[in-house]
């Protein structure tokens, strides 16, 4: 079964109803690993941020990830995505992880999370 996370202003799980315990235990885990990922120049994950736009995750524990960057500028625009893949990576069940950096929609801080707006005294 395929299972997707999906962004609106923030990325939030969204699954089958038949979602196995087994599939709920990788997305948390793998949302997990994702928050371990900071923007080096933003004191705040890029969960929180909203620059990760989707995560699918195959059967086979294959990952597909869309994100994005603050600004297409950024300085670790080369980096990041290798810094999600290797986080994704280590989470167990995940087979492969495949990360693709994206521009449209492009992002705002509409799409941070509350708790990202308390970390950057944004309120």
């Amino acid at each position: 079964m395929e299972e997707a996370l999906n962004t609106g202003e923030t990325a939030t799980a969204t699954a089958a109803p038949a979602v196995s315990e087994d599939s709920e235990r990788l997305t948390a885990d793998i949302v997990k690993a994702l928050k371990t990922v900071y923007d080096p120049e933003i004191p705040a994950d890029i969960y929180e941020l909203g620059l990760i736009y989707r995560v699918d995750i195959s059967d086979d524990g294959v990952v597909e990830i869309d994100m994005t960057l603050t600004a297409p500028g950024c300085p670790v625009a080369g980096e990041m995505p290798i810094w999600v893949k290797n986080a994704v990576s280590a989470v167990p069940g995940v087979s492969d992880v495949k990360v693709n950096m994206v521009f449209d929609p492009p992002w705002d801080q509409s799409r941070m999370s509350d708790e990202a707006r308390v970390a950057l005294d944004m309120w």
